[in-house]
């Protein structure tokens, strides 16, 4: 299945609110459509077993009453006699006979057979057929089961009404030989007195034999045929329902007759009713999609336009224009409008750094050509201090101070001047730092010492130029005493991969208020009147370079001297280090 894919932000946005509002509403419309239908079909079925339970419990009362009858007669020696033979009273028979089927007698016609099947005795008039075969039909089931025993036996036409749909016979013995037989023949009319209003109205009431023939039905034209496809059903193995989309099928089978009752109930939902209730929920359906997207659409550009104008913005940003904005609606105050002020904001920001940005390329600019008007050729500048070295030595006769001082200053100028690496070894930057001690040695009489202690396995590590000599310079500059002699030492130590070189004198030192302001200018360029900006300098290119971890970190106790620690990495090549792999 292909995933569906939208070209736009707006579609998706229009998709989303669509699937939102329609799939719950779809869902939950089916939902309650099968809720409504199920509870609708499960009080059907209660009430069709309410009304089962009904014509069961009359049925059964009936059964009752006759197996009532069948034991007071069996009990009556007249009743046996007469029907044995034997001399009787008619009246007393009759008597009895009324008397045992009272409570039931309005539900059937009671007969009195002999052991020959010849009636004898009637409740009522006499029907025309004065004898019933012991071989078949209901004395004959009789004559099988144990005296008063009740059994039924289904006419051959439940639609002739002058017949009696169903008989019921008990056999009655006297010393162990049977007597006679009680018969009840029950009319279609006796069956709709027993079974009347259990049906309801708009239902049918069918009652079967045990091999699903029919005895009586509620709607007496419909006995045989819905009998007769009842029981096909039953044969060919389908359920009940099955026999019509219009109706349901709800069977019971009384447990004291063997009867079958089934009760016919027009479906809640017929197929008809079924395509109406789907048409008018589709109906509803298109109703809520017709809704929903006219919704979603105008939710969609209520949403969309401010993005989209600030889509429009952002894409004359990226072509460079700045003095685009994105327009806000007076009292807007959603995320939308946020989000449209704070991007108003950032071109402004953007206008101005443009503005300063120009103006600093501009001073930049500005500079690099003054500079480039000031810039010396170093070459010239070599060659004119060898120049006037070796005419201070013709002129005196041999090397003084200032032949040697004008020497360390051309050695110094050319490590300084050198622009082809920002880099040098470590015996290259002391080598300068010496060159620079000798010329203030010149310059302050020789009023201090210098000694430098740097183990031979450092002398090879790279470091930036000029780091060790504005902190020597510091040293003396700062630690001379007027009537006291100056020690400036160096000690270069190794720890591992990191480098790190002390700068330490016994001089002046500096009181805790000022040490405290030295510290601020290392991380701030503060300096006072210029002084130590040798410092900051240094440590500004050691952590620029190596980050804030490194640094310069300096100790003084005023009268005692100062310490001015240098902490590095330890490098040994330039090249690896800028990559990041050293």
């Amino acid at each position: 299945m292909k995933q569906l894919r939208f070209s736009s932000f707006r579609q998706r946005l229009n998709a989303a609110f669509l699937a939102v509002s329609l799939v719950p509403l779809l869902l939950c419309s089916a939902l309650l459509l099968q809720i409504f239908r199920l509870r609708m079909t499960a009080d059907q079925q209660q009430n069709a077993q309410q009304q089962l339970d009904g014509a069961c419990y009359a049925v059964d009362t009936m059964h009752e009453g006759l197996a009532s009858a069948a034991a007071a007669l069996q009990k009556s020696r007249t009743v046996l006699r007469a029907l044995s033979g034997g001399q009787a009273d008619s009246a007393a028979v009759y008597s009895v006979l009324f008397d045992a089927t009272e409570p039931v007698r309005r539900f059937a016609r009671f007969d009195l057979y002999d052991a020959d099947g010849t009636l004898r005795y009637s409740t009522q008039t006499a029907p025309e057929e004065q004898m019933l075969s012991t071989s078949w039909g209901v004395l004959q089931e009789a004559v099988q089961e144990e005296p008063g025993v009740i059994v039924y036996c289904a006419s051959g036409n439940p639609l002739e009404l002058s017949e009696p749909v169903l008989r019921a016979a008990a056999r009655l013995t006297m010393d162990g030989q049977t007597a006679g037989y009680l018969v009840a023949a029950m009319y279609e009319s006796h069956f709709r007195t027993l079974l009347d209003a259990m049906a309801g109205a708009q239902n049918a009431l069918l009652v079967m034999d045990r091999f699903w023939h029919g005895i009586y039905c509620s709607q007496q034209a419909q006995v045989l045929t819905l009998s007769n496809a009842l029981r096909g059903q039953l044969l060919a193995g389908r359920a009940l329902t099955g026999l019509s989309d219009n109706f349901l099928y709800t069977a019971r089978q009384s447990g004291t007759t063997g009867l079958y009752l089934v009760l016919q109930q027009p479906q809640v939902f017929t197929r008809g009713t079924l395509r109406l209730l789907y048409t008018v929920s589709a109906l509803c359906a298109l109703g809520g999609v017709a809704v929903s997207i006219l919704l979603s659409l105008q939710l969609s550009r209520q949403v969309f336009q401010p993005i989209g104008a600030l889509h429009h913005a952002i894409t004359k940003v990226g072509k460079n224009d700045l003095q685009v904005q994105v327009p806000v609606q007076e009292g807007q105050h959603d995320e939308l409008g946020e989000l449209a002020q704070q991007f108003n904001r950032m071109v402004l920001s953007l206008r101005r750094n443009q503005q300063a940005l120009l103006q600093n390329q501009q001073a930049l600019n500005d500079a690099q050509i003054r500079m480039m008007q000031a810039q010396l050729n170093p070459h010239f500048l070599y060659n004119t201090m060898s120049t006037i070295q070796w005419r201070t030595m013709a002129l005196t006769g041999g090397r003084n101070d200032a032949s040697d001082m004008i020497e360390n200053l051309s050695d110094l100028l050319h490590y300084v001047l050198d622009s082809r690496t920002e880099w040098a070894t470590l015996r290259e930057e002391l080598a300068v730092t010496e060159s620079y001690v000798a010329i203030q040695k010149i310059r302050h009489q020789n009023q201090f010492d210098y000694i430098c202690c740097c183990p031979q396995e450092a002398m090879d590590a790279r470091v930036m130029k000029m780091m060790l000599q504005p902190l020597v310079e510091n040293s003396i500059s700062h630690g001379m005493k007027e009537d006291e002699r100056l020690n400036v030492r160096v000690n270069v130590e190794l720890n591992g991969d990191h480098l790190c070189i002390r700068v330490s004198d016994d001089g002046e030192g500096i009181d805790e208020e000022k040490l405290k302001q030295v510290r601020k200018g290392l991380k701030s360029a503060y300096t006072e009147n210029g002084r130590h900006i040798g410092l900051y300098n240094v440590n500004k290119r050691i952590t620029l370079v190596y980050g804030e971890t490194y640094g310069v970190e300096i100790e003084s106790e005023y009268g005692k001297g100062t310490t001015i620690t240098l902490k590095l990495p330890l490098v040994k090549d330039e090249a690896l280090f800028k990559n990041g792999e050293a």
